[in-house]
This record gives structure tokens, C-alpha cells and sequence, in this order.
């Protein structure tokens, strides 16, 4: 197993093209799947044919970055994937963080547990000088993740989505950490 990181109760690890099913099981369930498409399973042929590759291609293009399964430790069971990843059209030193988790793993504070040991990496070791993230204004776990995690409301907009999702007319919010503000929150935690 190539593992990317470690935390009290989780492994992340890259994907290999053994996932399949792991990803079809994630994204067959409506609700999981409800704030990036309305609900909508994504299909095996899309995840064999592009999802996957897509996610197999991150590790070469941008070494530290990608995204990565979420397995609990005491289990093996998959939790879901966190990403890091440069996004088109901005630096590669400001990565995006996102995440994807089975229902059964909503609440467990999992998502922010992931999240903060790959905004860890990204920081201390792939100089990185922010992290940013994006979710809809509704999305209101989500952005508890976010701010759990550490990263702070950075402003509102409205992205242009193909798909309509209900509460989509109430816009996206970004949130962000630069490596300064990781690094000040972490000597207070210290203290």
C-alpha cells in the first residue's frame, strides 16, 4: 500500500486501478453525490474510463499532490478520497483541497481529520503558500470542514455549474489558509 499519510484513525493512500468499485460504491449514493450534481450516480464506464485515470494521472503531473483513498485504521473499510491539487489556471502553490465521503462516514469528524493531514504535507512539505476550497453557500457540513480544518471564508460568487442543484442561486464560497496562518494556528495549538 503507498501510503501519503497517517492520522490517529485513518490511513490516506493513492488510488490504484484496482479502486474501481470503491469509487462506483461511493458515487452510486444520491446523497453523497448531491452537491456536485444534484444527486446523480456516477457511472463504472466513467470512472473506469475517466474518472480514475484522471485521478492516476495527479501523482506524475504534480508529485505530493492528488487524490488519495481514506481507509480507518482499526477497519481497512473506505471512508472516501481527499484530494490536493493544483487547479487550471492558478499556481501550482496554491492547491485546492476537496473531499468525498460515504455517508456512513458523515459526521465522525473524518473529512476534517484527512483534510488537515494533507494541508499539513502541503505546507511543511510541498511549498505550498495557500490552500483554498470551494463548496456551495448551502453546503453547510461542508463548510464546517473547512473550518474545522482551519481554512477561513475568503469571499462569495457564483460559479457557472452545467447542472442545476437546488440552493445553487445562493452562489459557492471560497475559504483559504496560507502557510503563515497554518503555521501561527499551530503554535497556538502547541501552547
Amino acid at each position: 500500500m503507498d501510503v501519503y499519510a497517517s492520522t490517529d484513525r485513518l490511513t490516506l493512500r493513492r488510488f490504484t486501478g484496482d479502486d474501481v468499485d470503491l469509487l462506483v460504491g461511493l458515487d452510486s449514493d444520491p446523497q453523497v453525490m448531491f452537491y456536485i450534481n444534484g444527486g446523480v450516480p456516477t457511472s463504472r464506464h466513467e470512472i473506469e474510463t475517466d474518472v480514475l485515470p484522471a485521478f492516476l494521472g495527479h501523482y506524475q503531473r504534480w508529485p505530493g499532490y492528488g487524490f488519495f483513498a481514506v481507509l480507518e485504521r482499526a477497519s481497512g473499510d473506505f471512508v472516501g478520497w481527499v484530494h490536493l491539487r493544483p487547479e487550471p489556471g492558478n499556481a501550482d502553490d496554491e492547491p485546492e483541497l476537496g473531499y468525498r465521503l460515504r455517508r456512513a462516514s458523515w459526521g465522525k469528524g473524518y473529512a476534517t481529520e484527512a483534510s488537515r493531514a494533507v494541508v499539513a504535507r502541503a505546507f511543511a512539505e510541498f511549498g505550498a503558500l495557500r490552500v483554498v476550497a470551494n463548496t456551495m453557500a448551502v453546503n453547510a457540513a461542508s463548510r464546517r470542514v473547512m473550518e474545522k480544518t482551519g481554512l477561513r471564508f475568503v469571499r462569495m460568487f457564483h460559479a457557472d455549474w452545467p447542472v442545476r442543484i437546488p440552493g445553487d442561486e445562493f452562489g459557492d464560497v471560497e475559504y483559504a489558509v496560507t502557510r503563515q496562518e497554518w503555521e501561527a494556528a499551530g503554535a497556538t495549538r502547541r501552547r
